[in-house]
C-alpha cells in the first residue's frame, strides 16, 4: 500500500475525473475458460468472449441484454477468442487463433477470411468499413490488417523487426487518421490516415499489451523486463511514464473522457483520479486471477475480465468483474 501511497503524491494532476459511486463487484468466477475481452455499445448490449470450453461448443461467447446473460455459438472450434470490437446496432467481431476472425450481426456469425494463420490479439475501428486486426505468434509474425467492409488486408509497412520477431498486441483510435498499436520491445505503431510511423517506448525489452484513447489522452500499459507494470500516456506531447517502478504487471486498459482503468495480475485493478494512478480499493480481493482486458460502455459502466490465460493450457477460472448499475440473471 505504501507504494500507492508514494504515487499519489508523486504524480501531478491530471485534470478532473470522477468514476461511478458502485464498486466493483463480481459477476461471473471460475468459468470453463479465461475470459479474455469485453465490450459494450451500453449496459444493455454487452459481449464477452473467452478461451475454448473444451465441451464440443466452442470458445465463450456470452451476450448480456440488460437483463438476461445468453450463451452464443460462434460456429468456431478449438480456438481461443483473445478480443470483440463492435459497433451499436451491430455488427460485433470476435478474434482468436489460427486468424480467426467472425463476424455476429442479425443473430448470426459469419467467418471471415483472413490474410494469415497467427493469433489476432486485438481490433478497433472508427466503423464498419475501417476495422483494424493486429497480432502475431508471440515472438514474432507480428501483423497489422485492415478491413473495409467486406476484405481483410495485411498491411506491409509494418516495421521489418515486428515482422520477424514481435508482436502487436493491441489496438486503439479515436478517429480513422487516428489510431494507436501496441506491441513487444516498447514497440508503438501510429496510423495518421495515411502511414504507420513507429514510435519506441523504453521499457528495458517489456511489452506494451493494451492501448486506448480518449479526447484528452493515450494511455497505454504493459511491463518492463522484470515484469513490473509500467503506465504511460500521451496528451499530444509525446509518451511520459506515469507510474513508479514496481507493481504488478498490467495487460488492460479502457479510458473514457472521465475514467481510466488499468488491469493486470493478481486481479490488479488501479485507476486513475485527480492526482494520478492508484489501486482502486473497491477492486481489493476480488480475484486472485490475471485480469487480461478491461472496457467502458456508454453509460459509464466498467468491465474487467480474466483468467488463467498465460501460462495454462489449457486455459481456465475465467472471471469478470462490473462497475456500475446492478446487474440481472446468472452467466451461463
Amino acid at each position: 500500500m505504501g507504494r500507492w501511497m508514494f504515487l499519489l503524491a508523486l504524480l501531478p494532476a491530471c485534470g478532473s475525473s470522477t468514476t461511478t459511486d458502485q464498486p466493483w463487484t463480481v459477476v461471473a468466477n471460475d468459468q470453463p475458460s479465461s475470459l479474455q475481452s469485453v465490450w459494450a455499445s451500453n449496459e444493455t448490449d454487452v459481449y464477452v468472449v473467452g478461451g475454448d470450453r473444451l465441451d464440443g461448443t466452442g470458445p465463450i461467447v456470452n451476450h448480456y441484454d440488460g437483463t438476461t446473460w445468453t450463451k452464443l455459438d460462434s460456429t468456431a472450434r478449438s480456438i481461443n477468442l483473445w478480443w470483440t470490437f463492435g459497433f451499436a446496432g451491430g455488427p460485433v467481431f470476435m478474434s482468436g487463433t489460427s486468424g480467426t476472425i467472425v463476424r455476429y450481426q442479425d443473430g448470426a456469425f459469419q467467418s471471415l477470411t483472413t490474410p494469415g494463420t497467427a493469433t489476432v490479439y486485438g481490433m478497433w475501428g472508427a466503423d464498419t468499413t475501417h476495422l483494424w486486426a493486429v497480432g502475431g505468434n508471440g515472438a514474432g509474425g507480428g501483423f497489422v490488417w485492415q478491413f473495409d467492409g467486406t476484405t481483410w488486408t495485411a498491411r506491409t509497412d509494418v516495421p521489418a523487426d515486428i515482422v520477424s520477431s514481435g508482436t502487436i498486441w493491441k489496438i486503439g483510435g479515436r478517429s480513422a487518421d487516428d489510431i494507436w498499436m501496441s506491441g513487444t520491445n516498447g514497440t508503438m505503431l501510429h496510423w495518421d490516415g495515411s502511414s504507420l510511423a513507429p514510435s519506441t517506448i523504453p521499457v528495458e525489452e517489456g511489452s506494451l499489451f493494451s492501448v486506448a484513447g480518449s479526447s484528452a489522452r493515450y494511455i497505454t500499459v504493459g511491463s518492463d523486463s522484470s515484469g513490473a507494470g509500467v503506465i504511460y500516456e500521451n496528451d499530444g506531447s509525446g509518451w511520459k511514464s506515469v507510474l513508479p517502478a514496481g507493481g504488478n504487471l498490467l495487460t488492460g486498459v479502457a479510458v473514457s473522457d472521465d475514467q481510466a482503468y488499468a488491469v493486470g495480475q493478481h486481479g490488479t485493478i488501479l485507476t486513475r483520479g485527480d492526482s494520478g494512478w492508484s489501486q482502486d480499493s473497491s477492486a481489493t480481493n476480488l480475484t486472485t486471477q490475471p485480469l487480461h482486458g478491461a472496457f467502458i460502455d456508454s453509460t459509464g459502466g466498467a468491465w474487467a475480465v480474466g483468467g488463467c490465460f498465460d501460462n495454462c493450457t489449457p486455459q481456465s477460472g475465467g472471471v469478470l468483474l462490473h462497475k456500475g448499475n446492478a446487474l440481472k440473471g446468472a452467466v451461463p
